[in-house]
């Protein structure tokens, strides 16, 4: 552990150079969204498309998606000034290419939707280790005192895999975990508020007195316990959030234009069972909103959830049956979101010390799985980032003419090396950030890792 003092109140001392970036946002796209659809153009697969895949090795598939060579269904066209193709369903970020770094390398180590979302979150595939929102509230402490440190809005139709344990702060102290807040729901932030009616003020004041008469006499007897004082802090920073929480929730104030930006020009809005655009813009952008709104008021780390654990029909980008029809809607809400959120750091300046990373599971196989689907692929998939030091309009890395693996398969880029650039950036050394557990110093980066210094700016 570094000794050099760092931000914010309860910090770990953890700083190893001087921090490009204060904040993070993580955009979780949960069930393994396709590369080659959205980010990764492949000229071969539509060259080859309904050709018997040939791959040249044995493939190992996670159920029966080997079937022909599939092209993308969405066409690609050329953004930015590095002329960057990007799928017509993610068409509203192509204005923001030249502030994206894309990674189009990345490996999984399992094809495993529980195992791989733990790894993107936790960087381990297995449970009980904290996730990477713990890690920075731990090592970097809080901005401001009236809003949780970590916060997670996850998808309104349910967790992706896992639940709460992907933002979970396992062995760290409790107060670097996650809290859930649904901004779609009439009691975002669950218990905050008292629902029962003979709750009244007076009744209130008085059990607070008596809590802090017991919590003294407590304390005196047990000096050397401090798992009260931490419950205390959390109790008191709940009482904050019943007047910063509501606030920081109420999108009224925003202007029509900036609502219009996140999709969110229709609230109130009625929408067909099937899934579909429009409702996806709401709903994500929404929570992008959200997200902007917590980070300028000193949230350090949002973690923005897209899909829920499969669910039928797809709520998911988990696309075994049809990538068209469940990747068009999620893809063009999630762009409409994303571009906003990118759009809106940047004209504040906040862009500028806020990392935005896209992320999910794994990727997709450029076969086919039935006609229209396409089976899970651990061995390549797509992470960009933005943002907090990154530099713009680049393309690191690249998968193979088909999308399988990558073209340098010596040289991939896994989750580790995105961790490690990410605490890079806000100033932490990854091989120095860690905490014993079981005689083990454990860190994000387990035992793995390296900056990737080709897309920093």
């Amino acid at each position: 552990m570094l000794h050099q003092a760092a931000e914010g109140a309860g910090a770990v001392k953890v700083l190893h150079h001087p921090p490009k970036a204060r904040r993070v946002v993580q955009l979780f796209m949960a069930g393994g969204a396709s590369h080659m659809d959205l980010w990764d153009h492949k000229p071969m697969l539509e060259k080859h498309h309904g050709e018997e895949a040939d791959f040249g090795e044995p493939v190992e598939a996670f159920q029966d998606g080997l079937g022909p060579w599939m092209k993308s269904p969405f066409a690609f066209a050329p953004y930015g000034q590095a002329g960057k193709m990007l799928s017509e369903v993610v068409q509203p970020l192509g204005a923001c290419v030249d502030d994206i770094a894309f990674i189009h390398n990345m490996v999984s180590t399992t094809g495993v939707h529980s195992q791989a979302t733990y790894l993107q979150a936790t960087g381990f595939q297995l449970p009980g280790f904290p996730g990477m929102g713990s890690w920075v509230s731990y090592g970097l402490g809080a901005i401001t005192d009236n809003l949780p440190t970590f916060v997670v809005l996850p998808d309104h139709r349910g967790f992706a895999s896992n639940g709460p344990k992907n933002w979970a702060s396992a062995f760290l102290p409790a107060s670097a975990q996650g809290t859930a807040i649904f901004p779609q729901r009439e009691n975002a932030i669950e218990d905050l508020q008292a629902r029962a009616d003979f709750v009244t003020e007076q009744g209130d004041r008085a059990g607070l007195s008596l809590l802090k008469r017991l919590n003294s006499q407590y304390s005196a007897q047990r000096a050397e316990d401090s798992r009260l004082d931490a419950r205390i802090r959390s109790y008191e920073l709940a009482a904050r959030l019943q007047l910063s929480a509501p606030e920081a929730l109420d999108l009224s104030q925003e202007p029509a234009h900036v609502m219009k930006m996140y999709g969110l020009d229709r609230l109130g809005a009625t929408y067909p069972s099937e899934i579909n655009p429009a409702e996806e813009a709401e709903y994500f952008g929404r929570k992008c909103l959200i997200a902007r709104r917590l980070l300028e008021r000193g949230v350090r780390f949002v973690q923005v959830w897209s899909g829920n654990d499969n669910s039928f029909p797809r709520r998911n980008w988990d696309s075994h049956e049809d990538i068209a029809r469940d990747h068009g809607p999620l893809a063009r809400g999630m762009a409409v979101g994303a571009a906003a959120l990118l759009k809106d750091l940047k004209q504040s300046g906040m862009l500028d010390d806020t990392i935005v990373l896209w992320t999910t599971e794994f990727g997709r196989m450029p076969s086919t799985q039935g006609s229209t689907g396409r089976d899970h692929n651990p061995f390549v998939f797509t992470n960009w980032l933005s943002g907090g030091g990154i530099q713009g309009g680049i393309s690191h890395g690249a998968s193979d003419v088909w999308g399988y693996k990558p073209l340098d398969r010596d040289n991939p880029t896994q989750v580790y090396d995105i961790h490690a650039t990410i605490l890079h950036l806000l100033g932490i050394d990854h091989r120095r950030l860690t905490v014993r557990n079981n005689g083990i110093d454990r860190r994000l980066t387990d035992v793995h890792g390296h900056v990737i210094h080709q897309i920093l700016a």
